[in-house]
């Protein structure tokens, strides 16, 4: 605005004798509007003269000596001296959950304690003064800390916290449970507290698949996780939480099968799958509240209601980040998503592996309390590698751990069916080599090579047998036989 005001002067200067001055008075005659308060303002000669005189001073950029200039002191705060600063860093340290207000009550009471701190500054400026250090308030820990939780803490403090986003549709999903604000009523007639389970593309914000649970187990994501691969196709990265059931042996085999890297959020993280918890407060603000003067909200109506909200506004509301609604984005923006596969391998993707030794008295095995028969053309097999999910026991395979393949499956043993006392043939063992040509069954020899060979080297050292022969005694003759043998035991002649 100064410059608007003496500009023309420095760009028309008056030539005449005390045209000058004149110019100088006709400007402070006008009325300038404030470029703040946009209220109307006048400048009196002086100021603009000494106005004109500083731009015209300046060769390079007449702007610049128009500015207001800067305090020396300017950043800095005098009031807290070099004692006191380091007294709230130290307090700081020690509770750095505390409020700015708290910090300052408690320095008055140092100040009082100590006088040769100085003079108590005033709240404004102890709030300033922690503020442009860093000196933040920051999550109040767990009476005793948790080591996750500060682990936590510290990364926050060392590292920067950023926004982020995929650059590819199915490039990163995030999946979370969220706990329900009121309570559902199951058809047993308890009631109980749902969970949502929650699937959401980064790129487009598009939720691949959402449903309420009645628990949070590891059963129930693979449930639904399962149904946005079906829906959606298949991702490149998955990011969860550390819960019990996205760290499970099942969900992490899962992923590996199905090509996908899981990574879990630092432990008290929350802030790393934001995407998620900007989500969930959608859930509460719009759709449990439009559900609010249902009194009797059952599992069944609240997952009906859900998908309603989901595929008639959340995917179809513009996204005020990205601009555009989520199923826009998902379908035009690029991506490197994968076909999904079949139900049944999805179900034999997420299951655990697990080894058991095989009881070679009637060829079965304990898995969960639970006895499997192996089929007796396995029975060789003394370690056997098995994948199943815990809740599952229905779909049990026999796997070669080496190759990854699969080589049969595994049922329960009936022991009532067998009961009844018929058995089925024994199989033929695996075969080894090439199973094509037949093997004939020779003939036992009579002694072993390998003995055989042993034989013949001891023989070759011409050294008799290393024992003593004892005399065989013949048996004692009977009775009737003694009394018809002679002198030397023979049997007299008639």
């Amino acid at each position: 605005m100064r410059f608007a005001v003496v500009g023309q002067l420095l760009a028309a200067p008056p030539t005449a004798r005390g045209g000058v001055r004149r110019a100088l008075a006709a400007l402070a005659a006008q009325t300038w509007q404030h470029p703040i308060t946009a209220a109307p303002v006048t400048f009196s000669v002086s100021t603009i003269e000494r106005w004109m005189y500083a731009a015209k001073g300046e060769r390079v950029d007449p702007v610049s000596a128009l500015r207001r200039q800067v305090r020396a002191d300017r950043g800095t705060q005098p009031a807290v001296s070099a004692r006191m600063g380091i007294a709230l860093a130290a307090q700081h340290q020690r509770h750095p959950g505390w409020s700015f207000q708290l910090h300052a009550d408690n320095l008055g009471t140092l100040v009082r304690e100590d006088p040769t701190l100085g003079v108590m500054p005033s709240y404004s400026t102890v709030r300033r003064y922690l503020h442009r250090r860093g000196l933040t308030r920051q999550p109040r820990l767990h009476e005793v800390a948790r080591p996750g939780e500060v682990r936590a803490a510290v990364a926050r403090t060392l590292r920067e916290t950023r926004s982020y986003e995929a650059t590819h549709v199915h490039g990163l999903w995030h999946l979370d449970f969220h706990v329900s604000s009121r309570k559902v009523l199951l058809p047993d007639g308890q009631w109980v507290t749902p969970r949502m389970l929650g699937v959401i593309d980064d790129h487009s914000r598009l939720l691949c698949h959402g449903q309420w649970y009645a628990g949070e187990t590891a059963a129930d994501l693979v449930h639904g996780l399962s149904q946005a691969i079906q829906k959606r196709g298949l991702p490149r990265h998955l990011l969860t939480d550390n819960g019990s059931a996205m760290v499970a042996a099942e969900t992490v085999e899962g992923l590996a099968a199905l090509g996908i890297v899981g990574d879990t959020t630092r432990a008290y993280s929350p802030e790393q799958n934001a995407k998620m918890e900007i989500f969930w407060a959608q859930v509460e603000g719009r759709l449990m509240a439009m559900l609010e003067g249902h009194p009797e909200l059952t599992l069944a109506l609240l997952n009906e209601a859900t998908m309603a909200w989901l595929e008639g506004e959340y995917h179809h509301k513009v996204h005020r980040e990205t601009g555009a609604t989520p199923f826009d984005r998902f379908l035009h923006a690029p991506s490197v998503g994968r076909t999904s596969p079949s139900s049944d391998a999805l179900r034999r993707a997420f299951r655990m592996k697990a080894e058991r030794r095989q009881r070679k008295s009637d060829g079965t095995f304990t898995l969960d309390g639970v006895r499997f028969e192996v089929p007796s053309r396995y029975r060789q097999l003394t370690t056997l590698s098995v994948r199943y999910a815990r809740w599952d026991l229905s779909c049990v395979d026999l796997y070669d751990e080496r190759h990854g393949t699969r080589l049969c499956v595994v049922v329960p043993l009936d022991k009532a069916a067998n009961a009844d006392g018929r058995r089925r043939v024994r199989e033929a063992p695996a075969p080894v080599g090439d199973a094509s040509t037949p093997m004939p069954m020779p003939e036992p020899e009579a002694i072993a090579p390998r003995l055989r060979e042993l034989m013949a080297q001891y023989a070759a050292t011409g050294l008799p047998p290393a024992y003593v022969p004892r005399a065989v005694t013949p048996p004692d003759p009977t009775p009737e036989a003694a009394a018809h043998a002679g002198p030397d035991g023979e049997e007299a002649s008639r």
